[in-house]
């Protein structure tokens, strides 16, 4: 077996949990006048993989590192693994792993001694070669931390966070700044964490990120929550599913719209390019597809479309830029 392997089978593996893992009630935050966060409230089910999405400056990172124990909140109740993160820091540190947004290690310090020094603080950590092999620091494992890139930075603040066995691990922004293959090891990671038993809390700006890891996604801006479910619940909640195709330019939507299921729209917002809107499922298609036979008429490229988890955030946060 290899080294991924021996990583993925010594993570701690956790028993029948039924309290929730995270739990956010009514938390308030403030900088100055300036509410960062206003009464959130929100949890996190043990063993799964939660994503907090929100635009810039809605309160993510101030949220999490609530939860980690290095903000006092100003009002409102947290509590993690059923302790307060503040008052029994020191009985949650061996039981949480972090990956902070920036920073997490010495400036000169070089990327494995950081990480075997993480690991010594620890009763039982993660094989560290392994480890190493795993995340791809093996070429950087002498490079000081302020020299390696972003990507390396974010991989080894990872292995930092994971190398205790931790039952829970905060990821703020796992993925930023990361080629497409460690992105996908992380992924990966990820979800062998959960296979094993380990809650996830993560925030992402990536929300197909969010849409393939997370079992629930809250979704918070301006500081409070605005939506949570499963990425399935999200994007189906208020949305119409949509079948287009390409045919010859002027067809008869009158005909067509009368031959489809009750509720039906067609639309040709470009010469020869149709959209059906509706109840999209395998009558509907088959009606279209017979009306099509029977007129005479070749669709081409005909595809079902569905909204995806940002179409969702946008509807719900806005379109326009933040700072």
């Amino acid at each position: 077996m290899g080294a991924a392997c021996a990583v993925s089978a010594r993570i701690l593996r956790l028993g029948t949990v039924s309290s929730p893992a995270v739990e956010v009630e009514d938390l308030v935050l403030s900088y100055g006048s300036i509410r960062a966060v206003d009464r959130l409230t929100f949890e996190v089910a043990a063993g799964s993989v939660t994503a907090v999405v929100g635009p810039n400056g809605a309160g993510k990172t101030t949220t999490m590192e609530t939860c980690e124990g290095y903000r006092q909140p100003h009002g409102g109740r947290v509590r993690v693994l059923g302790a307060d993160p503040r008052r029994d820091a020191a009985r949650l540190r061996p039981r949480v792993g972090v990956l902070l947004q920036s920073g997490g290690a010495w400036s000169g310090v070089r990327a494995v001694e950081m990480l075997r020094h993480i690991a010594s603080l620890h009763a039982h950590p993660l094989d560290i070669p392994a480890l190493v092999e795993r995340l791809g620091l093996g070429s950087c494992g002498r490079t000081p931390y302020r020299s390696l890139s972003g990507g390396e930075q974010r991989r080894l603040g990872l292995a930092m966070a994971v190398v205790g066995r931790p039952e829970l691990v905060f990821l703020d922004e796992p993925t930023a700044g990361l080629d497409p293959q460690a992105r996908h090891g992380t992924w990966d990671l990820v979800q062998e964490l959960r296979s094993s038993g380990v809650t996830v809390v993560l925030t992402t700006h990536y929300m197909d990120e969010a849409e393939r890891l997370a079992d629930t996604v809250h979704v918070i801006d301006s500081g409070r929550l605005v939506a949570s479910g499963s990425p399935s619940e999200l994007m189906a909640h208020g949305a119409e599913r949509t079948v287009r195709f390409w045919a010859p330019a002027g067809l008869d939507r009158i005909s067509l719209r009368a031959a489809l299921p009750e509720g039906s729209r067609v639309d040709e917002p470009l010469p020869g390019s149709y959209v059906v809107r509706g109840h999209v499922d395998p009558h509907l298609l088959a009606a279209l597809t017979a009306w099509c036979a029977a007129n005479g008429v070749l669709a081409e490229g005909l595809a079902v479309e569905r909204r995806t988890l940002e179409d969702v955030f946008l509807d719900l946060t806005g379109r326009e830029l933040r700072p």
